[in-house]
């Protein structure tokens, strides 16, 4: 056995023993508790007048609609927007491309989150032909200095992207297809992911290996086990941001299920090919 393929048994080994320890019950209660934390977050961000954003990126059905339930479901819906944007109309098309989400943008005392964000134009419209290679590249040499004058006005950002399996997503979509309640998740994009997959892999490797900065970079989250998955970019998180009364032992994530972006993840196994 060649040393890569005896790291990818021993992440995975170690992936299914941290999966088998969060039963139902754990998972609530260690939400219920992550959940008190993020409401101390906001009760800071208020009084320190400070803006967050939050981007969540990755494949369909990867969880970032849970995720991103999950992080505001216990906090003030005054101090807290949910961005999640259509399809561009026809002014937007004719506009500066980040134009449509700079309104959408977080002022003084407010936690935005976009579920899915301005790299759409890495990803989607890239794979799926609606925007042009002299768009793609334009958006792909912008990005970073973009993202970097945000950072400069004040912004604290992070960009998390989600990343699962070919089975798992799958399952997933399948699931959306037959679930009379999740049915409005599914979309004529959706049918399209898996026949697109290796498509989606490269465009993620291009967006990530040229996005990814110090200023603004990626934290890759690996989204198969979905309680998982949101329990620890919660912690994540909680653990970037200083407010008073943290917990550090609740808010210590596990480097197994959210880690920092480097060139070798693209290679050692920890993103899906």
């Amino acid at each position: 056995m060649n040393k890569d393929n005896k790291k990818r048994r021993e992440s995975s080994k170690k992936s299914q023993t941290l999966s088998d320890k969060i039963s139902k019950e754990v998972y609530k209660e260690t939400l219920h508790k992550l959940q008190g934390q993020l409401v101390k977050l906001q009760r800071h961000f208020i009084e320190c007048n400070d803006k967050i954003l939050i981007i969540f990126e990755g494949r369909d059905a990867s969880g970032k609609d849970g995720t991103i339930k999950r992080i505001v479901q216990k906090l003030s819906p005054r101090e807290t927007r949910v961005v999640a944007l259509g399809k561009p109309s026809d002014r937007d098309l004719t506009s500066w491309y980040f134009q449509r989400y700079v309104s959408y943008l977080p002022v003084s005392q407010e936690l935005v989150l976009f579920n899915r964000s301005w790299y759409n134009r890495a990803g989607v419209e890239s794979v799926m032909g609606f925007c042009t290679k002299a768009e793609h590249e334009e958006f792909m040499s912008s990005v970073s200095n973009f993202e970097s004058m945000l950072v400069r006005s004040g912004i604290k950002l992070f960009k998390y992207y989600l990343d699962i399996s070919k089975p798992e997503q799958k399952r997933r979509l399948k699931s959306r297809k037959v679930d009379p309640l999740k049915q409005w998740k599914f979309s004529p994009i959706d049918d399209q992911a898996l026949k697109y997959w290796k498509s989606y892999s490269r465009a993620r490797n291009e967006m990530l290996a040229r996005s990814h900065n110090p200023i603004t970079p990626w934290t890759l989250v690996r989204a198969d086990d979905k309680r998982l998955a949101r329990i620890h970019v919660i912690k994540d998180l909680l653990s970037r941001l200083r407010y008073a009364g943290k917990d550090k032992e609740l808010t210590r994530p596990d480097p197994q299920v959210v880690f920092p972006y480097d060139v070798s993840n693209l290679e050692n196994g920890q993103l899906s090919k």
